[in-house]
């Protein structure tokens, strides 16, 4: 079970050049500045309306189910979610280094000797039936993020109602535990099931986490602190974006960061194959000295 490198991936604006909104906005002919002013504003209003806090980072689904209800949204299901992932500006290089990192490991004979394997994950406060529309979805192992529950509206048509499950920029550390576990993919393996760290499904210090900003810092922090490699992006001519992640770097959250393009030949593609095939190294080199271990232990006749 050791020997897999999981690659973590956050969405907007780490793989995606804006937000997996966006298209959704452009369909409706809604001014997504207005739209993300106003969710702003939420916490603010409830606070002084009602005295009652929200989460910040997923209020935003709220204000997506009012506007189903009040006819902007018409008729937006999860199955029409699906179909806006398709329509996604991903920054370039997307969704080519998810399919060259994993045959970077998958395609090299020294290894597969030892079944190292390479697995992608998305961790995302955005909506997961736009992440599973999108392009990168062959190549993803598992999504973590917001989604919704859907029920009929007056006229009968399927429509997101209700918000079933959701991320914000805390519990993406809770996925990131259950990705170690190896939750989903493990029968009867929750969060809190007790395994040592020895018989986890990825270690931690297989880990690259890769994300944007500030608000992943608690994630950034869990990968360090348990021996995985952290990457920021910054958008393209960003000045502001590149102080913030130079901070990070200052600040000890993420070992480097890059302009946001993957394309082969940038210093983000170069990082992140050499981080992979500097794990798999080692993870083969471990093995070696564990198998020749056994073979020496093994009992021999006595002369």
């Amino acid at each position: 079970m050791a020997n897999i490198i999981a690659v973590v991936w956050d969405f907007d604006k780490t793989l995606v050049n804006g937000y997996m909104q966006d298209p959704i906005f452009e369909h409706y002919k809604v001014d997504g500045k207005k739209f993300w002013k106003e969710v702003s504003s939420l916490p603010e209003k409830y606070m002084k309306e009602q005295n009652v806090r929200v989460n910040e980072d997923t209020i935003y689904l709220n204000q997506f189910i009012e506007y189903v209800k009040n006819g902007t949204f018409k008729g937006l299901n999860n199955k029409t979610l699906r179909e806006y992932g398709k329509r996604l500006n991903f920054y370039n290089g997307i969704p080519d280094i998810f399919e060259k990192t994993k045959n970077l490991i998958s395609d090299n004979p020294k290894y597969r000797e030892y079944d190292i394997k390479l697995e992608h994950y998305i961790i995302s406060t955005g909506i997961v039936e736009v992440i599973r529309g999108s392009c990168v979805m062959p190549f993803v192992e598992d999504v973590w993020g917001c989604e919704f529950i859907e029920d009929h509206d007056e006229n009968g048509n399927t429509v997101i109602s209700e918000i079933g499950y959701t991320i914000d920029n805390t519990s993406k550390t809770r996925a990131l535990f259950e990705i170690n576990k190896g939750v989903r993919k493990l029968e009867k393996v929750n969060v809190n099931t007790k395994i040592s760290e020895e018989f986890r499904r990825v270690h931690f210090k297989n880990m690259i986490y890769i994300a944007d900003g500030p608000s992943d810092i608690p994630a950034f922090s869990v990968v360090n602190k348990n021996g995985g490699a952290t990457f920021a992006i910054y958008p393209k001519a960003n000045m502001e974006a590149l102080h913030q992640v130079e901070q990070m770097r200052i600040d000890g959250r993420v070992n480097m960061y890059a302009e946001a393009d993957y394309s082969e030949g940038t210093t983000a593609y170069l990082w992140l194959t050499n981080k992979i095939l500097e794990f798999a190294d080692r993870i083969r080199e471990s093995e070696k000295v564990r198998i020749s271990h056994l073979i020496a232990d093994t009992p021999k006749h006595l002369e």
